[in-house]
This record gives structure tokens, C-alpha cells and sequence, in this order.
């Protein structure tokens, strides 16, 4: 958080990530919004037009200055995203009596956790392929909503003989859109019309989200993998996509049984 701070009026250097973290920088942006609940890029937007809004009341910058400092290519670009979150334009920032939005640095602090045990195994997997359709959508329920509508899962079930269950999460893009992909484990040559990924041989950590779907079940088990598990174990996370396998969703009754993979080694 120190480096992130110290470098808002710059682009984030993933190499310099990677040696502070000791880890790839897209394993710690895929863990980013589990424990802090927004996207890495999100947070960063925020801090850089609040840091803006300050510039504006305290200095005499141009917008446009002050725009080309914290990133924007354009005045107008800078404008649309200052009023998005802020509710007035950069020009009427600078008015005496200006209501702007502060969003503080992120800190974190200890807290006591481990008092719900959390289940898990570890599995070892020989390498497979998974056939799907991968889309880069504002959410991962975006891919969800195109293959239930548009045939796909219906063809994909016809093509491996199960039902379309796996979501693979490949992480997020500058603007928090989601890469994801719906698909089946399948071992056959490539199909017109669907993509496909393959995962090497590895091992595997694997974790049960059961529950009501209102309770936020499967995000709050999320939050538990990165927020307690993992930072605790003796398990490095790989920089491959993780797996969502759902073997149960059923929003009449509520109910939710999914299952989620973590690529690990040791």
C-alpha cells in the first residue's frame, strides 16, 4: 500500500509488485477485491481523484494539468470520471463551498479470525482441458447470462455429456471488467465456435461455498480463502485461473453448493 501511494501519479509497475509481494502481481490483483471489496484499479481510481480534488481547491493548475497528472489523456475523459464520482465537474471543484468526495488510503490492521473452521483438501490433477466460452464482461455472471441464453451451455452439455458447471476466473482488466469463462472439462479436439483452455498438471486446494445465495455465501468464502487461509498456510497460489465448479445454484430455493479450486504448490 506504501508503493501504491507513492506512485498515483504513475502507471503501477507489475515488477516492482511482484519483488514487494513476492508473488505475481495478477494473483495479487484477482485476491485485491476479495479482501478489500473493490477492484485494485477501482481503489486506485478513487484515491487519484480524491488526491485531484485537492489539487484543484489548493493550487492553481490547470484542470487540464491536474488531469494529465493523475493519468488522463484528455480534459474531457478527466471531467466525466471527476463528476462520476464526485457529483460536480473539476471547474466547480474549485468554488469555496464545493461538496467533493474523500476516500481515504486503505490501511490494514490484525484482527482475531479462526473461530469458524474452514474445510478444504488438497488434490493433485494430471493436465486437462476445459471447453467453454471465455468473455471479458463487467462481471463473471456476465458470461453466465450469455451461455444460458444463447444455447451454448445446451450445446456444451450435448458435446461432453454434463452439464455446463466450471467458471474459470482469469482476472480483471483496467476498467474492473471481468475475463471469464464457462465451459466443461473436456479432453477432445477443438470445437468451431467455443474456446478452450488447458491447465498443466498441478495440485490443487479446494474449498465448499454451501449455503443460501442471499447470504453471500460464495463471496464470503472468497473473502476467507485470501483473507485468512492463505496469507496462514504453507501454499504459494499459482498464476493460473482458478476454478468456480458449481454443482448446485438454484436461485427459487435459495441455495448455492459450489466448489472452488485454487492452483497451489507448496
Amino acid at each position: 500500500m506504501d508503493y501504491l501511494e507513492a506512485h498515483l501519479t504513475e502507471e503501477v509497475n507489475p515488477d516492482e509488485l511482484n519483488r514487494i509481494l513476492a508473488c505475481p502481481y495478477s494473483v495479487f490483483q484477482r485476491s485485491f477485491a476479495p479482501i478489500t471489496g473493490m477492484q485494485l484499479s477501482d481503489y486506485l481510481r478513487r484515491r487519484r481523484l480524491t488526491r485531484a480534488a485537492y489539487d484543484l481547491q489548493n493550487t492553481d493548475k490547470r484542470v487540464i494539468d491536474v488531469a494529465v497528472k493523475y493519468g488522463y489523456d484528455s480534459a474531457d475523459a478527466f471531467t466525466a470520471a471527476f463528476k462520476r464520482m464526485h457529483g460536480i465537474t473539476p471547474h466547480e471543484a474549485r468554488k469555496p463551498e464545493a461538496n467533493l468526495k474523500f476516500h481515504p488510503r486503505l490501511t490494514f490492521t490484525f484482527r482475531i479470525t479462526g473461530v469458524s473452521e474452514m474445510n478444504y483438501r488438497y488434490i493433485e490433477k494430471e493436465p486437462f482441458g476445459v471447453l467453454g466460452i471465455r468473455r471479458t464482461t463487467p462481471q463473471g455472471g456476465g458470461t453466465w447470462a450469455i451461455v444460458k441464453t444463447d444455447g451454448s451451455a445446451e450445446q456444451l452439455r450435448d458435446i461432453s455429456g454434463h452439464s455446463c458447471d466450471l467458471g474459470l476466473c482469469f482476472g480483471f482488466d483496467q476498467e474492473d471488467n471481468n475475463d471469464y469463462m464457462c465451459g466443461v472439462e473436456y479432453e477432445g479436439t477443438a470445437v468451431p465456435g467455443f474456446d478452450h483452455y488447458h491447465y498443466p498438471a498441478t495440485a490443487w486446494l479446494v474449498f465448499t461455498a454451501e449455503g443460501a445465495i442471499t447470504s453471500e455465501v460464495l463471496g464470503q468464502t472468497w473473502k476467507r480463502i485470501y483473507g485468512e487461509f492463505m496469507p496462514q498456510s504453507p501454499y504459494k497460489q499459482l498464476d493460473l485461473p482458478t476454478i468456480e465448479k458449481y454443482i448446485e445454484w438454484d436461485d427459487v430455493s435459495d441455495r448455492s453448493h459450489v466448489e472452488i479450486y485454487i492452483p497451489v504448490q507448496k
